[in-house]
């Protein structure tokens, strides 16, 4: 197992800081592999709540090649969705996760929101059932530039929220985030609305793995670890969960 360079407590939130993005996909791999893979021998089936974006790209490389887990017996799920947007739109993260998970080791069932529906309102409520069924036994996760986890944006954000999943504006940050990463050509391109699992829901998860790695991530982390724990950053509502792990390299670290 990769030792971190530096390892401590922000209130209850575990962080983990390495010498680079590929130590981090490496430790983090072997440490949910290991997990789902205890968790199977106890358990039929095991719940997914996964990310998208690059954050995300070399742990699920490092994830599956590190092996370990019976896929066969995973349930997927997925944090977001833009509404409106056809599934095979290169910008979809069910294109996405199609194409960098479930093509890749075919789990028992990948349940995608359905971005392009017709009946938005009872898309949210659906997919909330779902969620709600079972718990949800690992929740993946990333950090945006505004300190959006999924996309509850600060200006839509709720720590209290009785929806599981929710339709949400999106703020011109987040969605210019969208264009610097590569998935869209220009922000008028980005859709201004979007599907997004609550704050509560993720924090239901039994277990979760936050990774953020670059210096473009390192104002963000500062504000999440040392600021507030309020909407302003949601992402500093991990600090109160006790079974959260927060994955740092040494630039997002580096304030």
């Amino acid at each position: 197992m990769m030792v971190p360079k530096e390892n401590f407590c922000v209130d209850e939130l575990v962080v983990n800081v390495y010498n680079s993005e590929a130590e981090i996909a490496e430790d983090a791999a072997e440490i949910v592999s290991k997990y789902l893979h205890s968790l199977l021998l106890e358990q039929d089936t095991v719940r997914v709540l996964l990310a998208t974006g690059n954050s995300q790209l070399k742990f699920l490389d490092a994830l599956i090649a590190f092996g370990g887990v019976d896929w066969s017996r995973v349930t997927c799920f997925h944090l977001d969705e833009y509404l409106g947007i056809d599934g095979n739109h290169s910008g979809s993260f069910r294109y996405y996760l199609r194409e960098k998970v479930e093509k890749r080791v075919y789990p028992h069932v990948f349940n995608y929101i359905e971005g392009d529906t017709l009946q938005p309102l009872g898309e949210c409520d659906r997919y909330s059932q779902l969620l709600r069924s079972q718990s949800i036994d690992l929740c993946l996760l990333g950090i945006g530039e505004n300190g959006h986890l999924a996309f509850n944006d600060p200006s839509v954000a709720d720590f209290s929220d009785s929806y599981g999943v929710k339709l949400v504006k999106l703020d011109e940050v987040n969605r210019q985030q969208q264009v610097n990463t590569g998935y869209f050509s220009s922000i008028e391109s980005v859709p201004q609305y979007a599907f997004t699992v609550t704050i509560p829901m993720i924090c239901q998860s039994k277990k979760i793995i936050c990774l953020a790695s670059g210096k473009r991530k390192a104002e963000i982390i500062k504000t999440m670890l040392q600021g507030e724990i309020s909407t302003a950053c949601p992402a500093s509502i991990l600090r109160t969960q006790s079974q959260a792990m927060l994955f740092l390299d040494i630039e997002s670290a580096s304030l």
